[in-house]
């Protein structure tokens, strides 16, 4: 029996996971942090999750040394998601983003070091946002680090932070970048939900720029099966390393805007454009060589197949996203001066 401590796991990808775990390693204990911000949601746990004596949960920030530090030291595992996530949005007020993403990273890194004789394994996630715009085809782990957004500045400076611990003080730590992930639960800030939600409501789909920005996009489900190999890896094959967690394989946004439509019978003149997102990044594709080397890993589900699911689960829980579809779009000011929501 262990006892899986995770951040931010109210969260998209988070809930998943706490689900994904609860479900797989039934002999296990998980508790969660998790501020309840914007993004994190109760209800994205189902009730026999909330409900069970496994299942912990602190409302509280990843900043708060003493309750981080009390927390990790009853844990055999930790997996740290919390941060804030979204481009646009550190376009729009940055400061939060580098408070939490960084300031929350060292507060969980320090108690990790403090706990180093019973913490079995720390799992940061990180994005494939460090990288920026793909200097090569595919992107291995090796990539320079180009962070483009605010966002991705502070995720590569908690990055680099949890590797820094790692070869000064020898933490069991595992760095783990993911590609674009989509699935139930998903914000609808994000591309896929927003188009869906959109597509739904009968109301046009926006596509920054030409639509031409290509991405790697695996599903959340597929990410958690990874996230669990590398979690039952023999540590010191995954001790200090980075692993890229995608398809390998692109595709362009505005494809999956006629996808989703396509999918729902609605007519492609929904489709508007408007103008590129600030920093935004043009190609990313996700070298998938060294996990399937080291790890194991196996291709995710094709694509379409992933967006219809999708898409089903949307179309399900309509009193789940009503809720939220007023922080759909993000208002920014560009660089030259107008105001868009993006």
């Amino acid at each position: 029996m262990r006892t899986l401590f995770v951040t931010g796991g109210a969260g998209f990808i988070g809930s998943n996971f706490v689900e994904y775990w609860f479900d797989k390693h039934p002999e296990d204990r998980i508790i969660v942090l998790d501020l309840l911000s914007y993004a994190g949601n109760l209800e994205n746990f189902p009730r026999r999750v909330r409900n069970s004596e496994r299942f912990e949960f602190w409302c509280a920030n990843v900043t708060n040394d003493d309750l981080v530090n009390h927390l990790v030291s009853r844990c055999d595992v930790v997996v740290h998601f919390a941060a804030e996530s979204h481009v646009a949005r550190s376009i729009f007020d940055n400061k939060i983003f580098y408070l939490t993403d960084v300031l929350g990273t060292q507060s969980i890194s320090n108690a990790v070091v403090k706990h180093y004789e019973t913490v079995e394994r720390f799992i940061h996630i990180s994005t494939s946002e460090v990288y920026g715009t793909a200097l090569t085809s595919p992107m291995t782990e090796e990539h320079p680090l180009n962070p483009l957004s605010p966002y991705a500045s502070a995720k590569a400076g908690a990055d680099r932070l949890v590797y820094s611990y790692w070869a000064t003080y020898g933490i069991p730590a595992v760095i783990i970048r993911p590609f674009n992930n989509y699935g139930p639960r998903q914000h609808l800030e994000k591309a896929v939900p927003r188009f869906i939600t959109n597509a739904l409501n009968n109301e046009s789909i926006t596509v920054h720029g030409d639509g031409s920005a290509r991405r790697d996009w695996m599903h959340v489900e597929d990410t958690c099966e990874r996230l669990d190999l590398v979690i039952n890896a023999p540590l010191e094959k995954v001790k200090g390393e980075v692993f890229n967690i995608g398809s390998g394989i692109d595709l362009d946004v505005l494809s999956i805007a006629k996808m989703v439509l396509k999918m729902t019978g609605r007519r492609e003149d929904l489709i508007t454009f408007i103008g590129d997102r600030p920093a935004q990044v043009q190609n990313h594709i996700s070298s998938t060589e060294k996990a399937e080397k080291i790890l194991g890993i196996k291709p995710g589900r094709p694509f379409d197949q992933g967006l219809k699911q999708t898409l089903d689960w949307y179309i399900d829980n309509e009193d789940w996203w009503r809720k939220i579809e007023w922080m759909k779009n993000i208002k920014i000011l560009t660089k030259n001066g107008k105001m868009e929501l993006h």
